[in-house]
C-alpha cells in the first residue's frame, strides 16, 4: 500500500507514515493556493503592514493575498528543532524528527474529585493538586493550567493559572494567554523563576498555544501574541482548532489543506517580525457530530489528520504539535481507555513531537486525573515500543540458544539473569494469577488507579521556586490587577 507504511528501523526505534510523499506536495500545493488565491483577512495591523511590505497583496475587500515564494522563505527560515527546559535550568524535551513528548490540557471548565467522585468546577486548590500530580508522574513531560478557575478575578485568570504551574511543577510547559498583555507578564513571571529575560529566550521554559480563527482569519489577540512570542523568541504555535464540516471542509484532507494554509499564514507573520525564531507547526481536527453538534476527539478522522500534519512537519522539517490521552466520553470508562490508548499509540507511532489535552475527557469540557494517571502506564508501554527491536549480538542470543540447546529451558541460563530486568514493568496493571490476585486483595485496575492518585496527592512535593521568586510573582499579579 503506497499511502500507509510501518517502518522498523534499527536504532530508530518504530515510525508510522500516513502520507505517501506525493500526497504531501499536493497538499502542500493546494495549501498554497489557498493563500494566493482565496487569501486571508488580517486584523493586526502590524502583521497586515508585514506582510504587504514583504510582497502580499491586499485587495479592496481587505482579503491578503500571500505569494508561495513568501510562504516557502519563511518555511525555510524558521528552525528544525526546538529545546525546552525545566524550570531548574536542565534541557529536558528536544522537539524535532520522531522525538515524542506528552503533557496535559489546558483550561477544562470541570474534573472528577478524587475524593468525592463529583464533576464539579475547578477552583484554584484542585489546579494545584492537579499539576502536582502531573509533575509526579515520570510519562508526563510538560504541563498546562489543566482547569478554569472558578473564584478568581477573570482578568487575572490566566495569569494566576501560569503562577500555579510555576509553583507546582518544574516540567516545561505550554501556557495559554488571553492577549498579549497576559503573555507580557507570564514571560515576566518566567524569567523571574528562571533566572532573568535573556536565559529565557535561550532556555525557553515554555511554549505558547494560540489559534488563528478559522475559516482564514488572522484575530488582532492571536496576532499579538503571535508578534511577542516572536519577539521575545518563545516558541509558539499558530495551530487551527478545526471543526470538521462547520470550520474547515468536512473531508479530512480538505481540512487538513486549510488547517495547513493558516499554520503557514502564522509562520509568515511570526518569521517577518523576528526570522529564525522558533515556531511549532501543528493543528488539531475535532470533526462535527452533525447528530449531536458536538465536537469530536479521538475518531479515526482525527487520528489521521494528526499523521497528515506529522508528516507534513517533517516535510517542512519543523517540530510539530498535536494530542493524545484524550476523548469524548463522559466518565472513566471503557470509551475512555479506547481512545485515550489509540490517540497516545498513534500520537507516538506519527512522531508527533509535543502532544497535549492528556487527561481530557468530555472533548474537553472535563478532566480526569484518573485517566491521567492510566496514560502515564500507557506511555509507559509505547516508549518501551518506540525504542524499536535491538538486533545486537547480545539481543539475539545466539550462544545462549546453543547452551539451552533443544528440549532445555531458559529460566536458569545466565542470559535470561542478565536480561529480564530489561522487560517493561508495570505500576498500575497486574499481572497475577486469578487466585494471586484475589489473595493480594482482588482491586480493579480503577481501584489501583485511585490508590496511586491518593499516593501521589498525599506524599508528592514539587522543586520548591525560591522564596524571592515567589514574590517576584506575586508583585507582577499585583501590578497587574493594579493596571487592569
Amino acid at each position: 500500500m503506497e499511502t500507509l507504511r510501518y517502518a522498523s528501523r534499527h536504532g530508530h526505534g518504530l515510525a508510522l507514515a500516513t502520507l505517501a510523499p506525493a500526497q504531501i506536495e499536493q497538499i502542500h500545493q493546494a495549501s498554497c493556493r489557498i493563500l494566493s488565491e482565496v487569501g486571508v483577512l488580517v486584523h493586526h495591523d502590524e502583521a497586515a503592514a508585514l506582510l504587504q511590505k514583504a510582497g502580499a497583496y491586499t485587495d479592496g475587500s481587505g482579503r491578503t493575498y500571500l505569494p508561495v515564494a513568501l510562504v516557502e522563505w519563511a518555511i525555510r527560515t524558521a528552525p528544525s528543532r526546538i529545546t525546552l527546559y525545566n524550570r531548574l535550568g536542565r534541557p529536558a524535551m528536544w522537539l524535532e524528527g520522531h522525538n515524542a513528548y506528552f503533557g496535559t490540557g489546558s483550561d477544562t471548565l470541570y474534573f472528577f474529585d478524587p475524593d468525592s467522585g463529583e464533576r464539579r468546577p475547578w477552583r484554584s486548590q484542585d489546579v494545584a493538586a492537579a499539576l502536582r500530580v502531573a509533575d509526579a508522574l515520570p510519562g508526563i513531560d510538560f504541563v498546562m493550567s489543566m482547569g478554569m478557575l472558578e473564584e478568581v478575578d477573570k482578568r487575572l485568570h490566566n495569569r494566576i493559572q501560569y503562577a500555579l504551574m510555576l509553583k507546582n511543577s518544574s516540567k516545561p510547559q505550554v501556557v495559554i494567554a488571553e492577549d498579549d498583555k497576559t503573555l507580557a507578564d507570564i514571560i515576566d513571571m518566567a524569567a523571574a523563576a528562571v533566572g532573568g529575560r535573556e536565559k529565557l529566550a535561550h532556555q525557553p521554559l515554555f511554549a505558547l498555544y494560540c489559534e488563528p480563527t478559522s475559516p482564514l482569519q488572522l484575530p488582532y489577540e492571536s496576532v499579538a501574541k503571535l508578534l511577542l512570542a516572536a519577539e521575545r523568541r518563545v516558541p509558539v504555535n499558530f495551530a487551527c482548532g478545526a471543526l470538521a464540516g462547520a470550520t474547515t471542509p468536512v473531508t479530512v484532507a480538505g481540512t487538513v489543506v486549510q488547517a495547513n494554509a493558516e499554520a503557514l499564514c502564522g509562520l509568515v507573520v511570526h518569521q517577518l517580525k523576528n526570522p529564525g525564531a522558533p515556531f511549532l507547526y501543528g493543528y488539531g481536527d475535532s470533526p462535527l457530530d452533525m447528530r449531536t453538534m458536538q465536537a469530536l476527539y479521538a475518531v479515526p478522522e482525527a487520528l489521521m489528520l494528526q499523521g497528515c500534519l506529522c508528516d507534513l512537519a517533517r516535510y517542512y522539517r519543523l517540530p510539530s504539535w498535536g494530542y493524545a490521552g484524550c476523548t469524548s466520553a463522559k466518565v472513566f470508562d471503557e470509551q475512555a481507555v479506547v481512545e485515550a490508548t489509540m490517540f497516545t499509540l498513534l500520537g507516538a507511532l506519527q512522531g508527533c513531537n509535543l502532544m497535549h489535552d492528556v487527561f481530557y475527557m468530555e472533548s474537553g469540557r472535563t478532566g480526569s486525573l484518573e485517566l491521567l494517571v492510566l496514560m502515564d502506564e500507557v506511555i509507559s508501554r509505547v516508549r518501551f515500543m518506540l525504542r524499536g527491536v535491538d538486533t545486537s549480538p547480545q539481543q539475539l542470543a545466539v550462544e545462549a540458544i546453543a547452551r539451552v540447546g533443544p528440549g532445555g529451558n531458559f529460566l536458569a541460563d545466565d542470559h535470561t539473569a542478565d536480561h529480564f530486568r530489561q522487560s517493561w514493568q508495570p505500576i498500575v496493571s497486574d499481572f497475577q494469577t486469578y487466585e494471586g490476585w484475589m489473595a493480594a486483595g482482588g482491586q480493579t485496575t480503577g481501584q489501583r488507579i485511585a490508590g496511586r492518585l491518593r499516593q501521589i496527592l498525599d506524599t508528592h512535593r514539587p522543586a520548591p521556586l525560591p522564596e524571592a521568586v515567589e514574590k517576584q510573582i506575586e508583585a507582577i499579579l499585583q501590578r497587574a490587577q493594579e493596571r487592569l
